[in-house]
């Protein structure tokens, strides 16, 4: 039976709504820990030094769950697959809610970061779903909920932290997750395809040679790898000097920069409709320029918080301009390989993330806030130099997928 909230052509606003929602709250689970570095490597007997590695755990298990999990979405059914992915993901968030030891806590956030990718099953089903002229806008619905999801992760988890503890931040979660699989199986669509006739190490194989075959999938993955290093660099760190003196901020309050990073999401929406009417390559552009401007203002935190909040949404805003313009160029085509397109676009975004967390808190610790923002934005000026230079190589309009 059809859901009634899937339309003849294309996916209804209110389903696109509850995509949007599950995909919000499945990853804002690989970002909950960003603000409670501290209190986590604490608790865990980590040095400050290499903090970093509690956020990279979760982002390695998001990496492995992109290449993994992510291209499923391309031979069996989506609907099973996405109850299947959020049941085991609420088993795994009481992990970190109720285990102790460290290498169990690293292997607890590998874990939920594995299975936290469901978020991009549903950005693959709903490129799917969406008709041709709403695609961009669609993907822009749902990306908006899974910025918001990372954004907003910030503030819940510093302010959970802050009245019952960090594990409170988890254990939540998991019942938050459980909590919506009665909505998922009433909202999401039975998946009509036939199964493809492929075994799985060749779909797997098939999703890493589209890095070989498709230029324009080059271009992006590299685009994508270098935006997400940028961003991480920024909200990796961060924390330490906001938690420091003279700000001495508390957890609560270093999580309201989420809700300050949230106005920046208006960009994804923003870059959708933009890519519907056949600009999303200028998109990039603008983008990019704005993600260099804004360390600028991130520069000046020394002098005042204000200027902070100013960089903050405006990177975020570019940062969501380029990542939505990304993926409606590549869903123009690939239709019935939009899963491995997303799984082999996301790990260039993991990695990105991986390396911007581990890179910006040695470099904090080496060379403090002055460090992270010089870091950040030499990257920024590598990945407009890049784009300039990308945009005269010709691309091909169609991807060559395997079957």
């Amino acid at each position: 039976m059809q859901s009634p909230l899937v339309m003849t052509v294309g996916l209804s606003r209110a389903a696109q709504l509850v995509f949007a929602l599950a995909s919000g709250l499945a990853v804002a689970n690989v970002y909950y820990a960003q603000p409670l570095i501290d209190a986590i490597a604490d608790d865990a007997g980590l040095n400050r030094s290499v903090a970093g590695a509690i956020i990279s755990a979760t982002q390695v298990g998001y990496f492995f769950g992109l290449l993994l999990i992510v291209p499923l979405g391309d031979i069996i059914n989506r609907r099973r697959l996405l109850l299947w992915q959020t049941t085991l993901l609420g088993a795994a968030l009481l992990v970190p809610a109720f285990v102790s030891g460290s290498l169990a806590l690293l292997i607890g956030f590998a874990a939920v970061g594995l299975l936290s990718v469901i978020a991009q099953t549903f950005v693959a089903y709903a490129a799917d779903l969406a008709s041709e002229q709403s695609r961009g806008r669609t993907i822009g619905t749902v990306t908006t909920g899974i910025i918001l999801g990372i954004l907003l992760a910030r503030t819940v988890s510093g302010a959970l932290s802050d009245l019952a503890g960090w594990r409170s931040v988890y254990a939540v979660s998991a019942i938050v997750t459980f909590g919506l699989i009665p909505l998922l199986v009433r909202i999401i669509p039975p998946d009509a395809r036939a199964p493809a006739a492929i075994g799985y190490r060749s779909l797997v194989l098939s999703t890493l040679d589209l890095f070989w075959s498709n230029q324009e999938l080059r271009v992006r993955a590299t685009l994508a790898f270098l935006i997400f290093t940028t961003i991480t660099t920024l909200w990796t760190p961060m924390v330490l000097p906001l938690r420091a003196s003279p700000f001495s901020l508390s957890h609560s309050e270093v999580g309201l920069f989420g809700l300050v990073g949230a106005v920046g999401a208006l960009g994804a929406s923003v870059a959708g409709r933009v890519a519907d009417r056949g600009m999303a390559e200028r998109m990039t552009g603008i983008g990019l320029a704005l993600m260099l401007v804004s360390w600028l203002p991130i520069a000046l935190l020394e002098k005042s918080i204000g200027w902070l909040i100013l960089g903050v949404i405006a990177i975020d805003f570019a940062l969501q301009s380029v990542h939505v313009s990304n993926q409606s160029l590549l869903y123009r085509n690939g239709a019935g390989a939009r899963s491995r397109l997303t799984a082999a676009y996301m790990l260039a975004y993991s990695t990105g993330c991986a390396t911007g967390s581990i890179g910006s808190t040695m470099v904090y610790e080496a060379a403090g806030w002055a460090g992270v923002y010089l870091t950040g934005g030499v990257v920024s000026v590598l990945a407009l130099a890049f784009w300039r230079w990308s945009s005269g190589l010709g691309r091909s309009q169609k991807f060559e997928v395997c079957p």
